[in-house]
């Protein structure tokens, strides 16, 4: 049962103590011995590889040259102490990946048991650059680190990946590479790493990496690969379609597929249809011109000279204008919409009809492929080849067009982040009014997401989406939506430490606030890239925009926006060890708090000056103040502070010597992260009981705390598990 302490001045207080017989309060080893018997540990994650890659075809031919030097290499490679790099490079669509993943099926897996990671980093890339800590992320939580453990920087991800993977026999599959650094940041300590890519890396070539090309198929190939697809065809006219085609296997795929929904013809009229379409362009559709323009535009050489491009987009003008309405109508979308990916809901919402029959019909031709992601909605992106034709039909449509499919675009995910923020931080402070449109109201079947970690993930996967969606409402100048999109992702940046994405994008925050002459929103945006700098550990440009941020809040009306601004300061003077002045700033930031009221920003505030005064060593003072937290988190519900706030008492209490209470205190903060799912908050509570206990001589209890942190950590996927016993 619990009872009612008192601490010494006589506050009230409500940590929970375990009692035995009467009256009589069990505090510390023996409270401790209790709790280590009933402490219960987060279940451990199944241990299962990876087994992450595209599905093989099953319709595979030719290649037995490529197939054999992937063998042959990654069969030298696999006992190695160091590990091997493959170089996969041929055009776009010309078969790269499902080369790599017949490999896969074939020999590879057996070659790398302990997991197969895989990630196309085109889905990732923006502005030319992957975000590279995102992708061992990704590559952590596969293999079985909790998320909270998952740090931002690249660093940190980098060692953290390296220890992980430290004794695994890991094969790295990457897709669409088109820089050495990008790839090579991806090696596993030991195993093999197979890139694809349009172009040779000279530079992986020279660390040793083994090169295979992938060309078009040749006339023999491509017609074997036409008839198995098309039984009746005749050879000769199966050669026809490989040369219209120029051996791409992505455009054979399509064209053939094309004739597969219409039964009533014959192969004869693909390679009259193909014929034409390449001796009078796209019939009045614009995209030869609009492709001729982008060529005149490039600085550079386009893939395959423009034989094989041209040759591609003959088909694939083609097969897009002989598809129903509503996929014609889908395809073009999807070249507008901004970003790589797509759900059903945000095609409906942009205008698409009969969604799932015509997404349909694009996946069959192999214009479109699901993809594979955490969150619930399925979704789908177009082949990278059909994305860039896509893009060049999407720039001969009429602009007006184009600006209302982006406008419903912007609506769309406006509305849906504000929502997913909301789930994710709860009733915390924001500038922008409610989302114009309920959750419900956003899709067609289920909602987007039902609780806080399906909004994160749903956060997360949109990524890249979100961003570009960002960039063009900055574009088109619709700055509101600009800034109220870049506050709502605070929720995915600050629980994802997405740090160098909140700081790149924070910027089109502050200059969207700049247009409307919004100095409340613009102190908003610059705390956000501020707080994204400090956790990155960039104090001086975290300074510089909290002066900025300083400068004009005197024009603000809410004392909150003042009040996130302190305490933004205060962290960054207690990171410089600097407690007595982030206690005056945090009591400013409070203030400002208690001015409105708001009550979770008064607990929060109050808990950061506990904070202060505990790494100024005012231990009795931090004391009163995190009491009076506690109290209010009590009375208004605000659950997820008090295993916070109990830690800092913890260490308050050790400050002074009383380990008993301490130990209390931090069986409480144990007890109520672990039940929260605050891992990392349960982990420093271990850590800290294990402490308390060897200040008080208790060696097996000790032992007994750290043997369940090794078990914690074990459980969420820092430490390999113990095969020995």
């Amino acid at each position: 049962m619990n009872s009612l302490g008192t601490d010494g001045g006589g506050t009230a207080h409500h940590t929970a103590y375990n009692t035995v017989s009467g009256d009589a309060v069990i505090v510390g080893p023996v409270l401790m011995a209790q709790h280590i018997e009933g402490l219960r540990m987060p279940d451990r994650a199944p241990d299962v590889p990876p087994s992450q890659g595209p599905p093989p075809s099953r319709v595979f031919v030719n290649r037995t040259k490529e197939l054999a030097g992937l063998r042959d290499a990654a069969v030298a490679l696999a006992d190695e102490p160091e590990p091997g790099v493959l170089l996969v490079v041929g055009v776009g669509g010309v078969g790269k990946t499902a080369l790599v993943a017949q490999s896969v099926r074939r020999e590879l897996k057996e070659l790398f048991p302990q997991g197969q990671l895989y990630v196309d980093l085109e889905d990732l890339r923006r502005d030319g650059v992957v975000d590279l800590a995102a992708v061992l992320g990704r590559f952590l939580r596969a293999l079985g680190v909790s998320k909270d453990y998952v740090p931002a920087g690249l660093a940190e991800c980098t060692a953290l990946f390296r220890s992980v993977a430290a004794g695994k026999r890991l094969l790295v599959m990457v897709d669409n590479a088109q820089h050495a650094p990008e790839a090579r940041a991806l090696v596993p300590p030991k195993g093999l790493l197979v890139v694809t890519g349009r172009r040779a890396l000279p530079s992986l070539l020279m660390d040793g990496a083994v090169l295979i090309g992938v060309d078009p198929l040749d006339e023999a190939a491509g017609t074997e690969l036409v008839r198995r697809w098309h039984a009746d065809a005749d050879e000769e006219t199966a050669a026809d379609v490989v040369r219209l085609c120029a051996g791409h296997p992505l455009a054979l795929r399509a064209a053939v597929e094309w004739l597969a929904a219409r039964p009533h013809l014959t192969l004869e009229d693909v390679v009259r249809d193909l014929t034409a379409a390449g001796r009078y362009g796209t019939g009045g559709d614009g995209v030869q011109e609009a492709r001729a323009a982008a060529m005149g535009a490039s600085e550079g050489p386009q893939e395959g000279g423009g034989g094989v491009g041209e040759a591609v987009d003959t088909v694939l003008d083609s097969v897009v204008a002989e598809v129903s309405e509503p996929t014609r109508h889908l395809y073009d979308l999807l070249g507008i919409l901004p970003g790589t990916t797509a759900t059903t809901d945000l095609l409906r919402a942009t205008g698409a009809v009969r969604v799932d029959e015509a997404l349909g019909e694009l996946v069959s031709s192999r214009l479109a492929v699901l993809v594979e992601s955490p969150d619930r909605p399925r979704r789908c992106r177009l082949h990278d080849v059909a994305r860039s034709h896509a893009r060049l039909r999407a720039r001969a449509l009429p602009e007006d067009g184009r600006r209302s499919v982006l406008r419903l675009a912007v609506d769309f995910y406006r509305d849906a982040a504000a929502h997913a923020d909301a789930l994710v931080l709860g009733d915390r402070f924001r500038i922008q009014p409610p989302p114009s449109r309920t959750l419900a109201g956003l899709s067609a079947k289920q909602p987007l997401f039902a609780s806080r970690s399906e909004a994160l993930d749903w956060l997360d996967a949109e990524r890249v989406n979100l961003e570009h969606v960002i960039r063009t409402a900055a574009e088109h100048e619709w700055y509101e939506d600009v800034w109220r999109l870049y506050e709502s992702l605070w929720a995915l940046y600050h629980s994802r430490k997405h740090l160098a994405d909140c700081v790149a994008t924070g910027r089109l925050g502050i200059e969207a606030a700049q247009h409307e002459a919004r100095p409340d929103v613009e102190i908003r945006m610059r705390n956000q890239v501020a707080r994204a700098a400090y956790e990155g550990g960039d104090l001086d440009h975290a300074d510089a925009e909290l002066a900025a941020a300083t400068d004009l809040l005197g024009l603000a009306a809410d004392p909150r926006l003042s009040g996130v601004v302190w305490e933004t300061r205060g962290l960054i003077a207690l990171a410089r060890e600097e407690p007595d002045v982030a206690r005056e700033l945090f009591e400013r930031a409070l203030e400002a708090n208690r001015a409105v009221p708001d009550p979770h920003g008064v607990v929060v505030q109050s808990y950061n000056v506990g904070q202060a005064l505990v790494a100024g060593g005012r231990w009795t003072a931090a004391l009163d103040v995190l009491d009076a937290a506690a109290d209010v988190a009590r009375a208004t519900g605000d659950a997820p502070m008090l295993p916070r706030i109990e830690l800092v008492r913890a260490r308050a209490l050790g400050g002074l010597g009383e380990l008993d209470r301490a130990a209390a205190a931090a069986v409480a903060a144990a007890d109520g992260a672990a039940g929260l799912g605050q891992l990392a908050k349960f982990d420093q509570a271990l850590a800290l009981l294990a402490s308390l206990a060897g200040r008080a001589e208790e060696e097996p209890l000790r032992a007994a705390y750290e043997e369940k942190l090794r078990a914690l950590r074990q459980a969420v996927g820092l430490k390999p598990p113990d095969r020995t016993g």
